[in-house]
């Protein structure tokens, strides 16, 4: 019998914790997050905590442009029109890949939801929500993307290998756009040659 998530015994734990997965993924694709095409399987999720008003963490994200300062993978981002940009990411072996994307859902101060055109290098949607956090303790930041890995599960592989599969890179974005919100800077750490031939922060 196919996994089913029952929404009230479901907790507020990321779709992507899920022990059941394939459930997870069809979750995210009916209500979540609009899948880009019918072969997206990869569903991430990350969270972080920042100690910075939501209104303001909202608005930088929004600025499109703002969004390579933190993410060490996107070369550049075009902005085509109110909810069109284009990306160029870095990806393995020195390799660049490409996409237009759509903002498909936005409230202010709250959320921004999106999906790459057809013709993406990699598929791919997602969202990123903003909450108030408990106690006065800044905002909640959760990202969910869902993608379809270049050349399947070996395309994964190799990314994974290069440190650029989008589970590892959203974990680290989050936490250099903590870094960034919370104290103006993002630390960087020494690299080695061979990290830095291969173009990595």
């Amino acid at each position: 019998m196919a996994d089913t998530i029952d929404p009230a015994r479901a907790d507020d734990a990321p779709l992507a914790a899920s022990k059941h997965a394939p459930a997870a993924v069809d979750a995210a694709k009916a209500s979540l997050v609009d899948a880009p095409d019918d072969h997206a399987d990869t569903l991430v999720g990350r969270t972080v905590t920042i100690n910075r008003p939501r209104a303001e963490l909202f608005a930088y994200w929004r600025d499109l442009t703002n969004l390579p300062t933190f993410m060490e993978n996107v070369e550049r981002i075009e902005i085509l029109d109110d909810t069109r940009s284009r990306w160029v990411v870095k990806a393995p072996a020195g390799k660049t890949v490409e996409w237009t994307s759509i903002i498909t859902e936005e409230h202010d101060g709250e959320c921004i939801a999106w999906a790459s055109e057809d013709g993406a290098d990699v598929p791919n949607s997602g969202r990123i929500d903003f909450r108030d956090a408990q106690g006065d303790r800044g905002t909640i930041v959760t990202a969910t993307i869902l993608y379809d890995p270049p050349a399947g599960i070996i395309g994964k592989v190799i990314a994974k290998m290069f440190q650029r599969e989008p589970a590892i890179q959203a974990r680290r974005d989050l936490r250099r756009f903590k870094q960034l919100m919370e104290t103006g800077e993002i630390a960087t750490g020494a690299r080695s040659r061979a990290q830095m031939d291969e173009g990595k922060n």
